[in-house]
């Protein structure tokens, strides 16, 4: 049973430090922060405008456009992690449609950019 028991030791300190490392990151800025509360920091932040009552306002088509794009640009990077895992395995073929894909990816960037949907006016 001993032998069991100091198996586990390495795995049951590294629990112990990852809670006294996560605790003291938690704890941390109620005891180092800066505290000077005023109107500006105390208001509610909603999209870049005042708070509003009702929750049937028209938002800027913008908004939407900006989440899309994140969308878009965030699963392009979802692809490219199991593809370079898989890369000295695919050869010249996965290399060749990861590419393309890029591309196709650049030149919707590219049209989007020219059609100033990243401007922020």
């Amino acid at each position: 049973m001993t032998g069991v028991l100091a198996d586990y030791l390495p795995l049951v300190i590294f629990i112990g430090i990852s809670l006294v490392i996560g605790l003291a990151l938690l704890i941390a800025p109620f005891v180092v922060a800066y505290k000077a509360p005023d109107s500006e920091k105390l208001s509610a932040y909603e999209c870049g405008f005042n708070a509003f009552d009702d929750a049937r306002m028209k938002f800027d088509v913008r908004f939407y456009l900006v989440a899309i794009l994140f969308i878009i640009f965030d699963l392009e990077v979802a692809f490219l992690f199991p593809w370079a895992v898989a890369f000295g395995q695919l050869g010249w073929f996965g290399f060749w449609s990861m590419m393309s894909f890029l591309g196709v990816l650049t030149v919707g960037f590219i049209y989007e950019w020219k059609k100033g949907a990243l401007d922020w006016d």
